[in-house]
């Protein structure tokens, strides 16, 4: 399970092979004893919890990867290593 950032303590990964049981593109997020699984186009939770103030952090950082993260996807879902992305700031 990669990590691709981290920012505000929450850690941001993406599993490999990760598109059998939600279909749809997404993230792993952990903040301290939170886990959510977000997808990257909507920016819903999946399955898991997160705090809304860390949900909203997640989600302009997504609004602004977007084009980083769904790359990363299909690379992660081929079994290959995502890359890094830029925390936010």
């Amino acid at each position: 399970m990669p990590t691709i950032s981290m920012f505000y303590g929450i850690i941001i990964y993406m599993y490999y092979f990760d598109n059998k049981e939600h279909k749809t593109p997404h993230i792993h997020a952990n903040y301290a004893e939170y886990d959510a699984v977000i997808s990257i186009p909507e920016g819903e939770i999946l399955n898991g919890e997160m705090p809304n103030k860390k949900l909203k952090l997640i989600n302009a950082w997504i609004e602004i990867h977007q084009e980083d993260l769904m790359a990363n996807w299909k690379l992660a879902v081929e079994g290959q290593q995502p890359h890094k992305i830029e925390p936010l700031r």
